[in-house]
């Protein structure tokens, strides 16, 4: 196990291991990106994959809302398909549509040619993140990945999908090489989260993104063992896991039962209905709407302050935290402004 970093005062930390911080947590989804000037001054001369694997880029970018906005975690900039470009896939990232791949996997065989996470291939990786470790002093560092189904949906849709149905059509009607699919996603998924624990992310998070597409009984059968594996793998680090989906509202109490020890809500779902539904034990992460950030500060104070009072009725319920986040990724069009100023109302309350 690698040497972790002490960091005793650390809010996020405290909230997202089920001890009491001194204030509520707060960081954001997508807080490094498209909002922030700076990082589309630096995007203007590089694509998101030259971006992804160039341990500078990473660094900087990682750590542009951390200085601007003053968040109580940095999460490292990355994309979920930067380890399947690692492992040999041909994808890029292609501007306002997301993920392209270039041959997508639809038969066993395209499955069986799926090669193993080299660490080499993601190298700059974990050069950025000693970087980002050496640079962060008191704030933690929290490291991702996307979740084996999330992946297998791109790979299996060759882009975006908005019904998933080549996915799905595996899924029921070819199990078996929906399984090895998903067996080989979640071994890349492990090697990629062990390179991040290993250079030293103090926390990591799993996107399971399109997961809210399934049924419960399907999510279940289809899904469920091959996430547990991922949190299974990576437990004896220590380290805060959250595990995160988009409309997964009627999932929330299984995804709590994958391992992690804090489950994100979208803003679909309150945080006191969510801590009804996860096991004992957890934490939540959430769940301003992210359009609320455009509709003028006035909404956003009210908003602000409703998400922490429901945060505060979910610990009553039960849950053992609450790290206050979006539902979602930060917007591009969202005020830099508005973000800092959320930032500032959270850590008053």
């Amino acid at each position: 196990m690698s040497k972790r970093r002490d960091l005793p005062e650390s809010p996020y930390l405290a909230a997202a291991s089920g001890r009491k911080p001194h204030r509520v947590p707060v960081w954001f989804m997508r807080q490094a990106g498209r909002s922030l000037p700076e990082y589309r001054a630096l995007r203007a001369k590089n694509t998101m994959m030259q971006a992804c694997f160039d341990a500078e880029l990473i660094t900087e970018i990682t750590l542009q809302p951390v200085r601007r906005h003053r968040v109580d975690a940095a999460i490292l900039f990355s994309d979920i398909v930067v380890p399947l470009r690692a492992s040999g896939i041909d994808l890029d990232i292609v501007p306002d549509v997301g993920p392209v791949i270039a041959q997508p996997i639809r038969t066993t065989a395209d499955v069986a040619a799926i090669k193993p996470l080299e660490r080499e291939a993601v190298a700059p990786v974990a050069q950025a993140i000693e970087l980002l470790v050496a640079a962060l002093d008191e704030v933690p560092l929290i490291g991702f990945a996307g979740a084996p189904f999330t992946l297998a949906s791109y790979l299996v849709e060759g882009g975006p999908s908005r019904n998933h149905e080549r996915t799905k059509a595996m899924m029921f009607g070819e199990p078996s090489t929906w399984h090895a699919l998903m067996t080989a996603l979640t071994d890349v998924t492990i090697g990629f989260l062990r390179t991040q624990l290993d250079a030293g992310v103090d926390a990591i998070q799993l996107f399971d993104s399109w997961a809210g597409t399934l049924s419960l009984a399907d999510y279940r059968e289809y899904v469920l063992p091959h996430s547990s594996r991922v949190f299974d793998a990576l437990a004896g680090d220590g380290v805060p896991m959250t595990h995160f989906g988009v409309g997964t509202a009627e999932l929330l109490g299984a995804m709590s039962e994958a391992g992690a020890s804090v489950v994100g809500v979208d803003w679909r779902t309150s945080l006191t209905d969510a801590a009804a539904r996860v096991r004992p034990g957890t934490a939540l992460q959430g769940n301003l709407d992210p359009v609320v950030l455009l509709a003028g500060w006035p909404v956003v104070e009210r908003a602000v302050r409703a998400v922490v009072e429901d945060g505060r009725r979910a610990i009553d319920a039960g849950a053992t935290g609450h790290v206050f986040n979006l539902g979602h990724g930060v917007l591009p069009p969202t005020d830099p402004g508005i973000v800092t100023d959320a930032v500032a109302l959270v850590h008053t309350l």
